[in-house]
């Protein structure tokens, strides 16, 4: 099993900046790779970022060169750091950690989740 418990949402006005973390415990020997999700009210789940046991990350085109996702392996933390923030990036953002035996045969543990809201 993985814990996960994110940090850092809030209230920011459009063009600001927010940083999440996310600290992952338990068999995190197991994880291949995390990431956030994200969901506002009335759309579908969006995959924001991830970042692999590797290091190397992906965004989704709607923050990609806004959002930045990184890894402290000895805290066991990613983090997002999210600038030039939009009333669109307005979601409850949720990290997850993925264990993977295969690429159609894995496993996702999931966090609380934690609101942003983007608003003036």
């Amino acid at each position: 099993q993985v814990q996960l418990v994110e940090s850092g949402g809030g209230l920011v006005q459009p063009g600001g900046s927010l940083r999440l973390s996310c600290a992952a415990s338990g068999s995190i020997f197991s994880i291949n790779a995390m990431g956030w999700y994200r969901q506002a009210p009335g759309k579908q789940r969006e995959l924001v970022a991830r970042i692999t046991d590797g290091g190397s990350a992906s965004y989704s085109d709607s923050v990609k060169d806004r959002f930045t996702i990184s890894r402290d392996n000895a805290k066991n933390t990613v983090f997002l750091q999210m600038t030039s923030l939009k009333p669109e990036d307005t979601a409850v953002y949720s990290c997850y950690a993925r264990r993977a035996w295969t690429s159609t045969n894995y496993i996702d543990y999931w966090g609380q989740g934690t609101q942003v809201t983007v608003s003036s």
